[in-house]
């Protein structure tokens, strides 16, 4: 799958632009606050339907404008596809697939399978546990709609009993309605993460040590209440502690993943080129994870990726994604020579672009 092109206006600091790319690589150069990650999340905000940032819709838009809007021409399959989405302050958010409105986001997810790796991913290890949670989800959900919608239900229900909650009622019946929608899709949750972490792993511990060389081990480890009991088991065993705190404790939606180098956790012993080199591990195994299991080869979006690694790293990542298993790649940086070094490791069809204040020019090669 390729993005042909892209028109944009008014998003963030892009006032407008209206871009043609290669197939295979493409580069945005130039200084730090100039706008190159914008470009970047315009492609993803098209996929996603939101900002990899997850802010809120109107912070999207240029705080000189009332509305932004996002158009992208792609190929999948041989089929041509256009994506449209409008941002409108104080309106709700149109996305368009070849000029018909999705009535729900979540008929989108999934159809432009895409992978993004960010200098923002330094939350998967610092972050709360609703970071890791949402790393999870979102590589699940692209390709299992009824994970999605397991999901969507869930949430659902536990903002009705945490509201039942907070309200002090006392109705039994209606806890036990609204509980069991819970139960059957925690269950469902549950199973499908568990499933998840044990293909998962294996792909990110290979492409860590592709990266950081031997020596060095990493595993994700599984943590959730439903390890050790059913969901009905836990909210039993909660009624009376949830009744004073005012919503639940526990569930599916407190899960976490232990990211560990080692037998440490890797948010309290790694150094900053261990942690980049997680991070940037697991977004290649998700890119992986999802090509394996979608038959489509993702968008790939390196956003400054080289930072605060050695030059070692530096050469292992550009010769990951130099391999011809990963399709159209989409790369900014401030320093020219590691552009320049991963066009020559990939050969083939690429385009340049310099930006500045929101412009990105093409440069002639």
């Amino acid at each position: 799958m390729i993005i042909k092109g892209i028109n944009i206006l008014n998003f963030k600091n892009i006032a407008e632009a209206s871009l043609e790319f290669s197939d295979n690589v493409n580069c945005f150069v130039g200084m730090n606050g100039m706008g190159k990650s914008n470009f970047l999340d315009a492609i993803y905000y098209l996929s996603y339907g939101k900002s990899f940032s997850n802010m809120p819709d109107r912070m999207s838009v240029n705080h000189e404008a009332q509305f932004a809007m996002l158009q992208g021409e792609y190929e999948r399959r041989g089929e041509r596809l256009d994506i449209y989405c409008a941002i409108q302050r104080g309106k709700r958010k149109v996305l368009k697939r070849d000029g018909k409105e999705y009535q729900r986001l979540s008929e989108h997810i999934g159809l432009l399978p895409l992978v993004m790796v960010s200098p923002l991913d330094w939350e998967l290890l610092r972050g709360g546990s609703e970071e890791r949670r949402r790393f999870i989800d979102s590589i699940i959900s692209q390709n299992n709609k009824e994970y999605l919608a397991a999901l969507i239900r869930y949430n659902k229900a536990l903002e009705q009993r945490n509201s039942m909650l907070r309200d002090g009622v006392s109705d039994a019946l209606l806890f036990e309605s609204v509980e069991m929608a819970m139960c059957v899709a925690a269950s469902l949750i549950h199973d499908t993460r568990s499933k998840w972490i044990k293909e998962f792993t294996p792909i990110f511990h290979n492409l860590y040590t592709a990266i950081a060389g031997d020596g060095e081990s990493v595993t994700l480890e599984y943590e959730s209440a439903l390890n050790g009991g059913t969901m009905a088991q836990i909210l039993d065993a909660n009624r009376q502690r949830d009744a004073v705190l005012g919503y639940t404790s526990q569930g599916v939606h407190r899960d976490d993943i232990e990211l560990r180098l080692g037998d440490f956790s890797m948010r309290k012993i790694g150094s900053q080129g261990q942690c980049k080199t997680y991070t940037v591990a697991l977004r290649l195994a998700q890119y992986d994870f999802l090509c394996a299991i979608s038959q489509h080869k993702p968008l790939l979006l390196l956003d400054d990726i080289f930072d605060k690694l050695d030059a070692a790293r530096v050469q292992r990542i550009v010769s990951i994604v130099s391999r011809d298993r990963f399709g159209q790649i989409f790369i900014t940086d401030t320093n020219r020579q590691h552009i320049d070094e991963i066009i020559t490791h990939m050969g083939g069809d690429h385009k340049i672009f310099e930006v500045a204040n929101g412009v990105a020019t093409p440069l002639i090669q």
